[in-house]
């Protein structure tokens, strides 16, 4: 075996040495534990890399990735040795760090650190409840396990210990985390600033927890794996590695960590291995074996297969509804319906409105929030929590583990047959900030639920009070930002994010906004007008709750012979994705001045003025605060004046 796994090696090292560039301490310490799960534990299948009941398999210590690059070289998932080659190189299949969507057999996006194992969470949670929807006795067409690769700075990291602890109360015994164990980091020893008892931390969060003293003893790591499939609980294995194992001089020590070997180690250590000097070459006798085992996960594939075949037959209508999941197919709001039922509400209690009608439309919808559900409307009335012991739920308690909530919502996305969604404070989605980038970068599909949007929040004070966080989402490319006006814009801003791909993220009232008389479904081009006159003389830009504070004073200042259109702005990604002659027409080359109780930061793209606010808020009656900084209709109107 060491020959094969010595493949994974080489490859792997001199990836890295080519691009000058890398990481090759984690591939050499780490290539008999991904053998091992890979060849002799690990269900998948290179011929079908989207199979629906495949292991899935996490490098969440992401630098690692020259690892994954050369298991899926060897594995013929398509990956050739000219993309080895091309390693970290421009528009290359193997970037720095692995890359949802760009690479196949790539499950998520890896490198910052942490988020695999959160992500992994969210699979397993997946798994759990696809399998407890969909499996009949005999027939377990969901059944696969989740694999997550952590290194010492995956556990450094806060965000994996919320989401372990998650990953406990929900007993996701098919999450199996095997941690490479080197106890080294790129300042040097982990003894500098890592020395906790990781086992008794994951006991405490109810983990099994077992070790493998070896890191090159394959029959000791595969009784490991095999005992940790048989667990009621989620696993961790604490596997012992050396650093940079093989490399003549460097091996154990952090300067194995982030760069290449330099060619002499590299030819010293590949004359160790008694490999062929050649660059990039695999012996005869490796290929034949990989391509053997490709032939072997491909007999397996066929017994799900012909396991399937019988469930269509026994259970035809759960096979079609499984396959419309897995298919991304989703039933939408009925919006000229709810066009009638427009309302005076916290457009907060219209999204809970929303949630209940897509809950009950799409009953793959699932969701929850870190401990807000009563104060985000996020709870599906009549349906049950998912629990260890009811995985059918579709009400999420994620506990006050925002960073954790957002990456274990990726990894339920990610997983696929899920429409998923989360909530918590805007203020808060500073904690969420690196999941919601990912999401962003992956392109995947998933909605956040962002409530008390602004100085609205009234008297818990400037602490809650959310004043640069609209323009932190709206910088983050490809994820869509959507404020709406009143009841029937936020209706509109659900049906935009169950439409389109990619991320959502809802802003949100908590105070009572009234119904506007012109909102449309012209939201869905994420900006409109919403108050018209012929020949405007100028434009107030607003979104949200300024939206109709920004029509009264449009009609205060047509009395006085002033006439100013009004664009309702729920979206500037939607409104900016428009044709020219759209945006135009919305926004004429006219005196502008846009209205938001937020950051003025990205306005004045489109504004000679701009009402907004850029200090930290305060605390005391909502409306109290929206006049003490200007969110009037005599304030808008002076500007005119």
């Amino acid at each position: 075996m060491k020959k094969f796994i010595n493949a994974i090696k080489v490859l792997s090292a001199e990836a890295v040495q080519e691009a000058n560039s890398g990481h090759p301490g984690l591939p050499l310490g780490a290539a008999t534990m991904a053998f091992t799960l890979w060849d002799r534990i690990m269900n998948h299948n290179p011929r079908e890399p989207e199979w629906i009941n495949r292991d899935r398999f996490i490098l969440s210590a992401g630098h690692g990735s020259a690892m994954i690059y050369s298991l899926l070289h060897l594995y013929n998932y398509g990956l050739s040795l000219d993309d080895l080659k091309n390693f970290r190189q421009f528009d290359s299949l193997t970037p720095g760090h692995p890359e949802y969507g760009h690479t196949i057999g790539v499950e998520t996006t890896t490198g910052p650190l942490g988020q695999g194992l959160a992500n992994g969470v969210g699979m397993a949670a997946a798994e759990k409840h696809l399998a407890s929807i969909f499996n009949k006795d005999g027939s377990q067409v969901i059944d696969h396990y989740t694999y997550v690769l952590v290194g010492d700075g995956c556990l450094m990291e806060g965000l994996s210990y919320e989401a372990a602890s998650i990953a406990g109360e929900w007993g996701l015994d098919k999450l199996i985390v095997l941690y490479d164990s080197n106890s080294i980091s790129i300042e040097g020893s982990t003894d500098l600033a890592f020395n906790e008892d990781v086992a008794t931390r994951f006991k405490a969060m109810n983990w099994d927890v077992s070790w493998v003293s070896d890191g090159n003893d394959i029959p000791a790591l595969e009784t490991a794996l095999t005992s940790a499939k048989k667990s009621d609980k989620p696993s961790i294995i604490i596997v012992t590695t050396v650093i940079g194992h093989g490399a003549p001089g460097m091996e154990g020590t952090h300067k194995v960590h982030g760069a290449p070997l330099g060619q002499e180690i590299l030819d010293k250590m590949k004359e160790n291995f008694n490999w062929p000097k050649e660059k990039f070459f695999v012996p005869e006798d490796v290929r034949e074996y990989y391509d053997a085992s490709v032939e072997r996960l491909a007999e397996n594939y066929k017994k799900w297969e012909a396991l399937w075949y019988d469930y269509e037959d026994v259970y035809p209508e759960l096979a079609t509804q499984l396959e419309n999941y897995m298919s991304g197919t989703v039933t939408l709001l009925d919006l000229e319906a709810l066009k009638e039922k427009n309302k005076t509400i916290a457009t907060r209690s219209a999204s809970g409105e929303a949630i209940n009608m897509i809950a009950e439309l799409n009953k793959n919808f699932m969701g929850g929030s870190a401990d807000l559900a009563p104060s985000n409307k996020t709870h599906m009335n009549g349906l049950e929590s998912f629990f260890k012991a009811s995985p059918q739920g579709r009400n999420i308690h994620f506990g006050v583990r925002e960073h954790a909530m957002g990456s274990i919502l990726n990894g339920l996305s990610l997983h696929g047959g899920l429409e998923v969604f989360a909530g918590t404070f805007l203020v808060f989605s500073d904690y969420m900030k690196p999941a919601i980038r990912l999401a962003s970068l992956m392109n995947i599909n998933l909605t956040y639920v962002f409530t008390h949007d602004s100085i609205g929040v009234g008297e818990d004070g400037p602490t809650h009070q959310p004043i640069e966080h609209l323009w932190m989402l709206r910088s983050i490319p490809g994820l869509t930002v959507f404020r709406p006006a009143d009841y029937y814009e936020t209706m509109v801003g659900w049906q935009s994010a169950l439409m389109n791909q990619g991320p959502y993220a809802l802003i949100l009232t908590r105070q009572n906004l009234p119904a506007l008389e012109n909102s449309s479904d012209q939201a869905l081009k994420g900006g409109y007008i919403i108050h018209s006159v012929e020949d405007p003389e100028g434009v107030i830009i607003a979104s949200g709750s300024e939206v109709h504070i920004a029509v009264e004073a449009a009609k205060v200042l047509q009395e006085k012979g002033k006439y100013i259109q009004v664009v309702s702005m729920p979206s500037i990604e939607l409104f900016e994705s428009q044709d020219f002659d759209y945006i135009e027409k919305v926004l004429p080359p006219v005196y502008t001045l846009a209205v938001e109780a937020g950051s003025t930061l990205g306005w004045y793209k489109y504004a000679d003025d701009v009402l907004g606010i850029d200090r930290f808020g305060a605390s005391g009656p909502a409306t109290r605060l929206f006049e003490e900084f200007g969110f009037t209709v005599e304030n808008i109107v002076s500007y005119f004046e």
